[in-house]
């Protein structure tokens, strides 16, 4: 079944959002991780691949799209646009160095789900105004895949979530041990890689990640 894309069911698509990362795979299929972690409550999933061929992408992401379609979950392609167009995904997440965002927005159309990832409130608002459904915020907390460059403080998450009325999600770093940190900065969810993928039981630490997401989100501030 098709995801319907509404503003609501976008913003209720970020309490959990599980961005895949093959490196934590240790032999299982990635389609059978994506599987456990939307059977334990992720809400939307980011396909990401940056070394595959686009007929080895196209053929992973065809087999996650069944699994995100079984669950009824939103399935997002990472930066590759003709890889979401071809296998029909939800939409598709750029970055800053991406190809622009209204540029992507023309190429799939007012239908699909389109996320960019800001660090400011200038570029937050820039994504809003062309056209972005979605933005990524981070990393808010400092990783070792992150530069310090990539670091976005509280407060500038709280600035741009305050800022734009598209919903917003956080992303780098969090787990459930630091998660509550960002109560009150207006967020609708958390983005996560490795809090997601290394768990040694997925299903279940979703359970208790989705929990947790809901607890923090729930200590919204107003927004617009």
């Amino acid at each position: 079944m098709k995801f319907a894309k509404s503003t609501q069911s976008v913003r209720d698509a970020m309490l959990l959002y599980a961005v895949t990362d093959r490196m934590w795979l240790n032999g299982r299929r990635l389609c059978d991780v994506v599987e456990e972690a939307v059977k334990g409550g992720a809400t939307m999933v980011q396909l990401r691949e940056k070394e595959l061929s686009f007929t080895e992408f196209l053929s992973e992401a065809a087999e996650i799209k069944k699994v995100c379609e079984k669950y009824r979950v939103p399935f997002i392609i990472n930066d590759n646009i003709e890889v979401a167009l071809a296998c029909d995904a939800d939409g598709v997440h750029v970055g800053q160095s991406d190809m622009e965002a209204a540029r992507v927005r023309e190429k799939i159309g007012a239908g699909k789900i389109l996320g960019v990832s800001a660090q400011t409130v200038q570029q937050a608002l820039e994504a809003e105004k062309m056209g972005a459904d979605y933005l990524g915020v981070g990393a808010v907390f400092t990783t070792s895949t992150k530069s310090d460059a990539d670091y976005v403080p509280y407060e500038e998450l709280k600035a741009i979530c305050h800022a734009v009325k598209i919903p917003v999600c956080a992303i780098g770093g969090i787990y459930r041990h630091n998660m509550m940190q960002l109560a009150g900065s207006g967020i609708d969810g958390v983005a996560l890689v490795s809090a997601v993928f290394a768990a040694e039981h997925i299903e279940t630490e979703c359970r208790k990640l989705l929990a947790m997401s809901k607890k923090m989100t729930a200590l919204k501030t107003d927004r617009l």
